[in-house]
This record gives structure tokens, C-alpha cells and sequence, in this order.
């Protein structure tokens, strides 16, 4: 790599981190404010040795517990902040660095944004390294941030910088990764989900290595860099040698990316593309086929996320008594999201809640495909042939719902049956978490029909709207009785007046209004989709002058395809679903009345 292949570099990480300016911050605010919340929960929570011993003696008593959070290390509040969040903001650092690395290499290369930087002096490893350099900034300020926040929660110096480091390494680790994968994938979404699998593979390895016991498979632990996070031992006699593990794979990842690079063609990967059929099978002849075989795998990945996830988290819920009964105010919280007594139906039921509120984000983001279609220009031949808008938009619609309903579904099931296996009565258990969780398919479908009724009438901000709508919901449903929000400010949130199963007492009429609500929005916005233009700026508005960008030779390229989508990403779902919770949950993370950060 010569210096003439660097010429640019500064200039594009400055304009990266501006376009960044609202993401970054919010990504490292997240981080931050999750391990910091936590640990400061666990001090003001579990005051006494004993009440921490006993719930160390609980927590390593169910696998289920060491499963999603890992090992623990130590009896301290540090050490149980540790084993709480460290694997867990390891794993958003690491998603972070993914979405930073890709978002500036490969996917504006696949958008032709390079291609028009290229044009001028710029080298052609600065893209990539521009990417990197932010990336590992990113980390570097997580870092940092938490080497000064930890220790004045009143945790020890020495293991507030060990914990701080884990992290930011991790983050580290999977820069040099993604860095890879966008070599090796020909686009920015094969590229991030080849991250995706090996973030996939690392928590795996780690989950199965720490529930395994002292018989189990412990070696895991070490294959991958979200094991390293806990193996680095915070506040429990700090290992600084493997710090030196995910600075290493960082660096061989980052040498690898720049001579793979340097070996493909621009615009294409080293993988090789599958071709396609010669023919397009016989059930791609409609519009509703179609829109399956677009969602398919999006939705395959939710469903295998949800099976794992809440079949983990329902054979938790066999130790929670245990688990919380040294703590009273964090026995209360859990009662106050369950909206009932009795703790496990308590627990069972806050799952089914946050099952419903994931939910509605699949509902929201498959919805939202509709406006990708149409911004990508893939809408017009759909539409050319014989498909009236209605269909078409209703094909998209129809997969999100099933969806939806089949998520639910996944999660009532698996919650029952990981809690049935340990408690017995499996069979009795499935089909309550069952019901509990089809109970939460309305209100979930309440916000997907906001999302639809904005892409019809306003589909220039449906995406900041959509994703705005889902986290208002999580931010009252979640923090809105800690802050002491009045009932009506509460009942915005479709989620608040659904039964909280099982347990609950269960009312028809709200399940059927809000069914209702739901059916209205989507039909107006599938109206209003059928009297507005395909691919127009903002529906009822004329569209703005296009401006046009300068290039050599004086020639000037119309640039409205570039304004819209820079609109998009201004506006875009993790931004505005960010700023909506972060808006409602500054005031109160830090609060010592905040007891549920240590298991949420």
C-alpha cells in the first residue's frame, strides 16, 4: 500500500463522521449508558456481600442465566456488572463497527457514491481506511468515556479500565472483520450478514462454552472475541494479556482486507454471485410471491433470533424468585411490567411484552420495504404489468402481518416450552405463552399500520414516523410508569392496553378495537397510495428543482436520486427509533429508582 493510495483519506473520514453526526453519538451514548446504568444499579441495589452472594449462588445455578449473560467472575457490584453487560456491550460495539465499516465502504461503493469520489484525487484504499479510522474512533471514545464514568459510580479503577478495554477491543475486532466481509461480498447487505454470522457464531460459542458447567465444552470461550470479553476477568483479577487476542485479529483482519481489496474488481467481491434461474418459477407469476420471496429471509432470520432468544430467557424464568428475592425493589419492577403479583407470571408476561414491541419493529421494517421498492425504482416494472397499486402494496402488507403473527407465535411457544422443560406441565405452559403471545399481535399491528398509512399519505418521512411510533411505544410501555407519566400520556402506546398474560385478566373489546384501529389505518394508507405518485417526493406537494452536481469537464449530473436518498438515510429507521427513546429515557437512567437495568 503506497502513500498515493491514501490521498483523501482525512477528507473522507471528515465527511464520514458528518454524515455520522447523529448515528455515532447515539451508538456510543447506548453503550455507555447501558454498562453505566447497570453498574450503577447493581451498587445501589445489592448493598450487602450477602445479598450479592446470594444471587451470584443463583444466577450460577441456571444455565439459562449464564447462557445470555455469561460467567461470573466475582461476588463485587463491579463483578456483577460485568457479568450483566460486558458480553452484552461488547456485542453492540460490535454491531456498531459492522454498520460503520460496511455503511462506508461497501455500500456506498455499491451506491456509485464511490464512483463519483473516485473520480477526483482520491486514492483507492482511502475509502477503506477512512472506514476503519472511524470505526476505531468509535471504540476508542467508548473506551475512554467508560474509563472516566465507571469509577466514579464508586467501582474500582483497575477494573473499570479492564471492562472499558474488553469492550472497545471487541469493537476493535469486529472492525477488522466487517472490513473483511466487505471485500469478500459483492453487496453492503451480504456483507453485513456475513458479520452478522460470525457475531452470530461468536455469542453461540461463548453461551454454549459458559452454560455447559464445569463438564461442558469451557474451551468455546476462547475460539472467539466475545468470549475474550469475560476471559479479561473485570474486577476479578484482571488478565491484561488477552487484550492482545482482539487487537491482533484486528490488525490480521485489517492487513487481509487491504490485500484483498487490492485484488477485486471495483464494484464486485472476491465471492463468487449465484446465478439465477434461467426461468423464474412459476410462483413468482403474482405480486404476493413476489413480496415473499423479498422478505423471506429477513423474516427466516427474526424467527430463528426469537426461538433462541425467548426459549433461553423462558427457562430463565424457573430461578427468577431466587434470582430477585434479595432484591424488593427489583421484584417490584418486574411486577410493575408484568402488571400482576405472582413473579414468574410476572416475568413470563413482561417477555410477551417485549416479544410484542420487537415485533412491531419486523412489522414496521417489512412494511417499509414497500418504500424501498419504490425509491429504488423496482416498483415500476411490478406496476407496468398488470398489478394495480392496492395489489401491490397489499402483497407487502399481507407478508408483514403473517409475519408478525407467526413471530408471536414463535415467541409464545419457545417461552413456554424453555419454562415448561424446567418447571414441568410443558404442555399446559405452551399453549398459555401461546395465547399470551397472539394477545400482543394487535397492538403490534396498530404501529404497522401507522407505518402504512404514512407511506401512502407523507412517504418521504414514513421511515422517521414509522420508526418513531415504535419507540415511543417502548420508551412508555418500558420507562413510562418510572417517570410517573400520567395514564393518558401512557395510553398512546397500543401495548398498554392489551391483557398481560398469562395471568392477566383477559377483555375482548380491546383486542377488537384495536384490531380495528389497525384495519382503518392500513386501508387509508393503501387509499391514499392509489391517488398520489409513485416515487414523488412528499404526496400532495410539487417536488423541488433538482440541483445538480459539477464533475470534470464541466458537465453537471441531475442529482434528485441522490437527494432522496440522502433524505432516506437523514431519516432513517435506526436514527429516528434512537432519538425517540433517547428523548424519553435521558432523565431516568441514571436514577436510583430504575432497578430494572440489571436483567433489561
Amino acid at each position: 500500500m503506497t502513500t498515493g493510495s491514501l490521498t483523501g483519506t482525512t477528507a473522507l473520514a471528515k465527511l464520514a463522521l458528518r454524515r455520522d453526526r447523529i448515528m455515532l453519538p447515539v451508538w456510543i451514548y447506548v453503550v455507555v449508558i447501558g454498562v453505566s446504568a447497570n453498574a450503577y444499579a447493581f451498587v445501589k441495589l445489592y448493598t450487602t456481600a450477602s445479598s450479592r452472594a446470594a444471587l451470584v449462588a443463583s444466577a450460577r445455578g441456571n444455565p439459562a442465566l449464564l447462557f445470555l449473560y455469561g460467567r461470573l467472575n466475582g461476588t463485587s457490584a463491579g463483578a456483577l456488572a460485568a457479568w450483566r453487560y460486558g458480553v452484552w456491550g461488547a456485542l453492540f460495539a460490535a454491531l456498531m463497527s459492522v454498520f460503520i465499516v460496511i455503511r462506508h465502504s461497501r455500500a456506498d461503493e455499491e451506491a456509485g457514491r464511490l464512483e463519483l469520489i473516485g473520480s477526483a484525487r482520491v486514492g483507492r484504499q482511502a475509502p477503506l481506511v477512512s472506514a476503519i479510522g472511524v470505526a476505531a474512533l468509535a471504540n476508542v471514545v467508548i473506551a475512554a468515556v467508560l474509563c472516566v464514568v465507571l469509577p466514579l459510580l464508586g467501582l474500582p479503577a483497575a477494573g473499570s479500565a479492564a471492562l472499558s478495554l474488553a469492550i472497545g477491543t471487541c469493537g476493535l475486532a469486529f472492525t477488522g472483520i466487517a472490513a473483511v466481509t466487505a471485500q469478500l461480498a459483492s453487496g453492503a447487505r451480504a456483507a453485513r450478514g456475513l458479520a452478522f454470522g460470525v457475531l452470530g457464531v461468536a455469542f453461540l460459542a461463548r453461551a454454549v462454552g459458559d452454560s455447559g458447567g464445569a463438564g461442558g465444552q469451557a474451551w468455546l470461550t476462547w475460539v472467539l472475541p466475545l468470549g475474550w470479553t469475560e476471559e479479561i476477568r473485570p474486577f476479578a483479577g484482571e488478565r491484561w494479556w488477552v487484550l492482545a487476542l482482539p487487537l491482533a485479529l484486528c490488525a490480521a483482519g485489517v492487513g487481509l482486507a487491504f490485500a484483498l481489496a487490492a485484488h477485486r474488481d471495483y464494484g464486485a467481491g472476491l465471492l463468487p454471485d449465484r446465478p439465477g434461474r434461467p426461468f423464474a418459477s412459476g410462483l413468482l407469476r403474482g405480486p404476493f410471491s413476489l413480496a415473499w420471496r423479498l422478505q423471506w429471509g429477513t423474516l427466516a432470520g427474526w424467527a430463528a433470533g426469537y426461538a433462541i432468544l425467548f426459549a433461553v430467557c423462558g427457562a430463565a424464568g424457573k430461578g427468577i424468585g431466587q434470582l430477585v428475592g434479595s432484591s424488593g425493589a427489583l421484584e417490584k419492577e418486574f411486577t410493575r411490567l408484568g402488571g400482576q403479583a405472582a413473579i414468574v407470571n410476572a416475568y413470563l408476561a413482561s417477555l410477551m411484552l417485549l416479544a410484542g414491541l420487537g415485533a412491531a419493529g419486523y412489522a414496521v421494517s417489512a412494511t417499509l420495504r414497500l418504500r424501498a421498492e419504490e425509491t429504488e425504482g423496482r416498483a415500476d416494472p411490478v406496476l407496468a404489468g398488470a398489478v394495480g397499486r392496492v395489489r401491490w402494496g397489499l402483497s407487502h402488507v399481507v407478508v408483514a402481518v403473517a409475519g408478525t403473527a407467526l413471530l408471536l407465535a414463535i415467541a409464545g411457544v419457545t417461552a413456554g416450552l424453555g419454562y415448561g422443560l424446567r418447571a414441568g406441565g410443558t404442555g399446559r405452559w405452551v399453549s398459555h405463552m401461546l395465547g399470551a403471545g397472539l394477545a400482543e399481535l394487535p397492538a403490534a399491528l396498530v404501529i404497522a399500520g401507522v407505518a402504512i398509512a404514512v407511506f401512502g399519505l407523507l412517504p418521504q418521512v414514513s421511515a422517521a414516523v414509522s420508526w418513531t411510533a415504535v419507540g415511543l411505544a417502548v420508551a412508555l410501555n418500558i420507562f413510562g410508569q418510572v417517570i410517573q407519566l400520567s395514564h393518558w400520556v401512557l395510553d398512546i402506546s397500543p401495548f398498554t392496553h392489551v391483557p398481560r398474560l398469562p395471568g392477566g385478566t383477559v377483555s375482548a373489546s380491546p383486542l377488537v378495537w384495536l384490531s380495528a384501529l389497525a384495519v382503518v389505518l392500513g386501508g387509508t394508507g393503501l387509499a391514499a397510495l392509489r391517488r398520489r405518485d409513485i416515487g414523488s417526493a412528499l404526496s400532495g406537494f410539487p417536488a423541488l428543482p433538482s440541483p445538480a452536481f459539477p464533475v470534470a469537464g464541466g458537465a453537471k449530473i441531475p442529482s434528485s436520486a441522490r437527494r432522496e436518498r440522502y433524505v432516506e438515510t437523514r431519516t432513517g429507521p435506526r436514527t429516528a427509533l434512537k432519538l425517540s427513546v433517547l428523548l424519553l429515557v435521558h432523565p431516568v437512567l441514571l436514577r436510583h429508582d430504575t432497578p430494572m437495568w440489571p436483567f433489561w
